[in-house]
């Protein structure tokens, strides 16, 4: 076959499913590439204004604007504190979202343009004319800004991959192909960057405020405009019922989160490994304050440095597949141990005329091993997510951050050891004015210090490293465990779809398709795999569909053990007793749940759903003494649906509004314009009355939720076990409709 027939081939393949996905698959092309190629703009935002915000060490804030180490780590301080209520009001304004245009996709828009305007001001700022005092409070105060439309507008971002396909190995391989072209517009400024810096400044610098005055306002903006292929032509997928409304409350979602392991083992990998980059800063100080080359050539060093996170995303796909994503972070965790700990030798030997390219070779080859764990982490999280909504019933992806601000204490504890290693080393005040210097960061112009600085730097990031990598040995969530927990998922989702009515017929097949195979695979024994070759690939496959049949067929069978029997006794004892009167049903105590045994995995999910129900009654006792002193009083939740069409439709005329004005405008019919301004004035309102009637009835929703939470759990369990027995029932009869 000739190249022409390849080109034709794969270009059939595009048209194909540009707009409709493979078998199996979630996503449209239409969609794989949107999402690449506006990532183009995120990732410019993301690495220049990410260089911008407060850190210790933050090249912009130390050495242009001319703050000191310890005052950016108390404004550090300051911010990370300001973190947590908006963190706190990110996750909530996440998971409680009903938007027709998804949970993550409206914040590109909404959050995006802020952080382009934002940043733009925050360079612009006088700060040459500023007091220290000032200086510190300006930076402080774009900061704070930052915390909430920054981080809310590359969450989005990357959580969106969690929801636009439920398929761990179709996740996997979009994000390989996505930060394969994603990076594409970064790699190239980053090559004409110091060259632009050099034309404006006439030096060798990078930290001169014209630099970032003329370049950064236009980079933002276009990256803004880039992203917006994103949010234009994607579409999420969650898996629940359409009907279904989350509601758990804020501590609720906090315990549900608390109880995810795999959150708790990937969370703890980043905060054993804060010193991991302490080194990132070398490469760009050898070039800035050692003269190790000229601007021509630190262009092709960033290019190349960029280029070695290009090639993990050629190989990620194969390696998930072959050996899974927990042997792959733990290879490439561990081989970063190995590359930064040839920097150090390099470092010392500054009398070479190319050490930089020595440098670049260690940071090729971390870059490529970072690179590698790195494409591997927003799938993990997908995971971990549908393993939460798996556990708990919810999609919580909000509240995850919430609990991550754990990670945000942990790191204020050990926040001042990197601003120590560099006091100690020599960064400091009192040796840049022992060597004629009024900048601390001016001590990297004097030889010894570089090389001792360097030092200590890159032996904290091997320590960061060797402990980064322990946690991931304790991650045993396969990808053939996640397909396990999405087939659940479905089943779950069909039967709550059917018993209200919206479940559609292409639902009900991959339901009943699902529930079929695992039938017929469930009780088989699993294939001993010794050699590859295409049987080996064969027995794997086959391997996985029994894996995934026992999960299947362990949901449906789940009320016919005895702690599934268990469970349903609380639960119709529960729902006896009414909204009103569940209170009063007694329950096992703490200890006694304790004492329960905890042998096999379905004992340990009875204990925890006993202990959380437990919890969950307290806390419902108190909201109903509080908003149902004279009993509980229903909320309807169809008027969502009204409510969300007539702000979908609302939404969609001031699209047309806008549109005929702009025409109108651009004819110069005074009269019409007049006449589409009154109208859009009027949807205006109307949009305002709607959003209003949303938070009313939400605060409604929320307090008889809080309320009747035990009860409504109970009754969905209740429901669930008369669902699965009927159509387990139904599954023995041949011929029997399962509908």
């Amino acid at each position: 076959m000739n190249v022409f027939s390849k080109i034709g081939d794969l270009l059939g393949t595009v048209r194909r499913y540009w707009s409709t996905p493979p078998e199996g698959r979630y996503m449209t092309y239409k969609e794989i590439l949107s999402l690449s190629f506006g990532g183009n703009g995120v990732r410019v935002i993301t690495y220049y204004l990410g260089g911008l915000m407060i850190s210790v060490g933050n090249a912009f804030i130390g050495n242009t604007i001319g703050i000191p180490p310890g005052s950016i780590y108390v404004i550090w301080l300051i911010s990370v504190f300001s973190s947590f209520p908006l963190t706190a009001l990110r996750a909530r304004m996440i998971d409680t979202a009903r938007s027709m245009k998804g949970k993550y996709r409206p914040y590109l828009l909404t959050m995006g343009l802020p952080t382009a305007i934002l940043a733009s001001l925050y360079v612009w700022m006088p700060y040459e004319k500023m007091s220290m005092l000032v200086k510190c409070a300006v930076v402080l105060a774009f900061n704070i800004g930052f915390q909430f439309f920054y981080n809310f507008y590359t969450d989005a971002y990357e959580s969106l991959i969690n929801v636009l396909s439920p398929n761990s190995i179709e996740r996997s391989d979009v994000l390989s192909i996505r930060s394969v072209v994603e990076n594409f517009a970064p790699s190239i400024m980053n090559f004409a960057f110091p060259l632009a810096a050099k034309a404006i400044t006439g030096e060798n610098t990078l930290f001169d405020i014209r630099v970032y005055r003329y370049l950064y306002p236009p980079i933002f903006f276009l990256g803004f405009v880039i992203s917006m292929l994103v949010y234009v032509n994607t579409e999420e997928k969650i898996v629940q019922a359409k009907t279904h409304v989350a509601h758990m409350k804020f501590s609720d979602a906090l315990r549900a989160v608390a109880r995810n392991k795999y959150f708790w083992i990937i969370s703890l990998a980043g905060w054993l490994g804060f010193l991991e980059g302490s080194f990132n800063n070398i490469i760009q100080w050898m070039y800035n304050y050692q003269n190790a080359c000229t601007a021509a050539q630190y262009s092709i060093i960033t290019l190349i440095s960029g280029n070695a996170s290009f090639w993990p995303n050629l190989i990620a796909p194969f390696a998930i597949r072959r050996f899974g994503k927990q042997k792959v972070l733990i290879f490439s965790n561990a081989l970063n141990i190995v590359f930064i700990a040839t920097m150090l030798p390099v470092t010392r030997n500054t009398g070479s005329p190319y050490i930089i390219w020595m440098l670049l070779g260690c940071l090729f080859m971390n870059t490529f091993m970072t690179a590698l764990g790195s494409l591997l982490t927003p799938s993990v999280n997908a995971d971990i997510r549908d393993y939460q909504h798996y556990i708990s019933g919810e999609r919580i992806d909000g509240m995850f951050a919430t609990v991550g601000l754990i990670g945000t204490a942990i790191s204020l504890m050990t926040s001042s050891i990197l601003p120590t290693l560099y006091d100690r080393a020599g960064l400091n005040e009192t040796v840049a004015a022992s060597l004629g210097y009024t900048n601390s960061y001016d001590v990297l112009f004097n030889q010894g210090y570089f090389v001792r600085i360097c030092s200590v730097l890159i032996i904290a990031s091997i320590i960061g490293a060797a402990l980064n990598v322990i946690p991931y040995f304790f991650y045993d969530l396969s990808e053939t465990d996640q397909k396990g927990m999405i087939a659940v998922l479905k089943i779950r989702a069909m039967f709550e779809d059917r018993d209200n009515g919206s479940l559609t017929d292409e639902r009900r097949e991959e339901a009943e398709k699902i529930v079929a195979e695992a039938w017929n695979y469930s009780g088989r024994q699993l294939n001993p795999v010794k050699s590859g070759g295409k049987r080996a690939k064969e027995l794997r496959a086959e391997n996985e569909k029994i894996l995934v049949g026992r999960r299947v067929r362990d949901e449906l069978l789940k009320y016919t053990t005895e702690e599934g029997k268990f469970r349903l006794r609380i639960a119709r004892s529960i729902v006896s007793a009414g909204p009103d009167g569940y209170l009063s049903v007694t329950l096992p105590d703490k200890g006694q749940i304790r004492a329960m045994p905890k042998a096999t995995e379905q004992e340990r999910e009875a204990r925890r759903s006993l202990l959380m129900l437990t919890e969950n009654i307290r806390a419902a006792g108190r909201s109903m003494a509080r908003d149902f002193p004279n009993g509980v009083v229903p909320f309807d939740e169809a008027v969502f649906d009204r409510l969300f069409k007539s702000e979908y439709e609302n939404e969609e005329q001031i699209a047309g509004v806008l549109k005929q004005l702009r025409a109108a405008k651009d004819a110069k019919d005074i009269v019409a314009a007049g006449s589409l301004r009154s109208q859009l004035q009027d949807l205006q309102r109307a949009r305002a009355d709607i959003a209003a009637q949303i938070k009313t009835a939400s605060k409604e929703s929320a307090a008889y939720y809080r309320a009747a939470k035990p009860y409504l759990d109970s009754r969905r369990t209740v429901k669930q076990a008369q669902d699965y027995e009927e159509y387990v029932q139904n599954l023995a009869s041949p011929g029997a409709d399962n509908s």
